[in-house]
């Protein structure tokens, strides 16, 4: 699907949207590049690359997992990755949100540019339910989720063994 896109740049016109799903999952090669474009671009708000391609699975429904979503932003000439978001799902509903926004990532040489809300916007259209997602405070990102309507309801604690 090719998406118009609020693109400031000038050298960017146009983006594609991939969407994969437990339905339609992307080969091995799409994965691993969508694995590498987030190590790459999630910088300090990071994970390993193994923590990555299992929520990349996960969303795929590998190894009869619930499942989610996985967009991937790609410019239309050069299908070069621009950004790309992962969606799991909880497989729980009513007492927590029924997905988790995992990664989300633009290049950070289009950041600013309308990328990645339009990402967010198609996880939120595409999701079923309510998602929840982690932000560290001083996350940039922080205020596209806030201006889309996500509200810190809690502290999050963790317990680590």
């Amino acid at each position: 699907m090719i998406l118009p896109c609020p693109i400031r740049a000038k050298t960017i016109k146009m983006i594609n949207i991939q969407t994969y799903t437990e339905e339609k999952t992307a080969d091995e090669i799409q994965k691993q590049q969508i694995a590498y474009f987030l190590l790459q671009h999630l910088e300090q708000f990071g994970d390993p690359k193994n923590d990555i391609e299992n929520a990349i699975n996960y969303a795929m429904g590998i190894d009869d997992k619930p499942g989610g979503i996985v967009i991937v932003a790609t410019e239309e000439k050069t299908h070069k990755i621009l950004g790309a978001v992962v969606v799991n799902k909880t497989g729980m509903s009513q007492y927590i949100p029924e997905n988790i926004l995992v990664y989300i990532a633009t290049d950070k040489n289009v950041r600013g540019k309308g990328i990645g809300k339009t990402l967010m916007q198609k996880a939120i259209e595409l999701s079923q339910g309510d998602i929840a997602l982690h932000c560290e405070p001083d996350n940039p990102a922080k205020f596209l989720y806030e201006k889309l309507g996500f509200t810190s309801k809690y502290l999050e604690m963790r317990f680590k063994k």
